[in-house]
């Protein structure tokens, strides 16, 4: 695993260890294509953050900060290495529970202009499907003014997921057994807790 482009691409990644799951690099690279412009200056959120690749391959493309979230401390531990080999800066890596981080980041008043989320994927019946969870969570839709664009991973067998009314479905497309839906927030949609 590598990043693709910008200041960084190029650069190898260390995977974790643990049950991570590693976007594929064309998946990402089909991700990145898709999103174009949206990522320079931009304000990033990187949730089930693995490897820190999507988080970092924002930095590496112009994103003005990134704030990776992953549960796993071995997780973030290759995050914080990953970061020092591309000497990336505006990263902020946090580890915890990220539903609970959500929380404390809506109570404070932070926003961002693009989110990646990559949970575990539900793969048998009555398995929660976290990317669903999360794009209805208030807390998670208060994070985003309308505009932003949140891009869901999950396993593409999965039927498709209501995400409601708060979120405008732009694009979805599977990748093998990979469903990548690119979602962005409607105007007036989930602004408060």
């Amino acid at each position: 695993m590598r990043l693709i482009s910008g200041s960084a691409g190029g650069i190898p990644l260390e995977v974790p260890k643990s049950v991570t799951r590693p976007t594929q690099d064309r998946v990402r690279q089909a991700v990145f294509n898709m999103l174009g412009e949206l990522v320079p200056d931009a304000r990033v959120l990187d949730l089930f953050a693995g490897s820190g690749a999507l988080g970092l391959e924002c930095l590496s493309r112009g994103a003005v900060s990134a704030l990776l979230v992953d549960q796993d401390r071995g997780a973030c531990e290759v995050i914080q290495r990953n970061l020092a080999k591309t000497r990336l800066e505006g990263a902020t890596i946090r580890q915890g529970d990220v539903f609970k981080a959500v929380a404390r980041l809506a109570a404070s008043g932070a926003t961002f202009d693009l989110a990646f989320a990559d949970p575990p994927y539900a793969h048998r019946p009555g398995d929660i499907d976290l990317s669903a969870r999360l794009a209805a969570d208030e807390h998670f839709q208060a994070l985003f003014p309308a505009g932003a664009s949140v891009v869901l991973e999950s396993l593409a067998t999965r039927n498709n997921a209501s995400y409601g009314d708060v979120w405008e479905r732009v694009r979805e497309r599977d990748y093998g057994s990979t469903r990548i839906v690119w979602l962005r927030k409607r105007a007036g949609g989930g602004t408060s807790c």
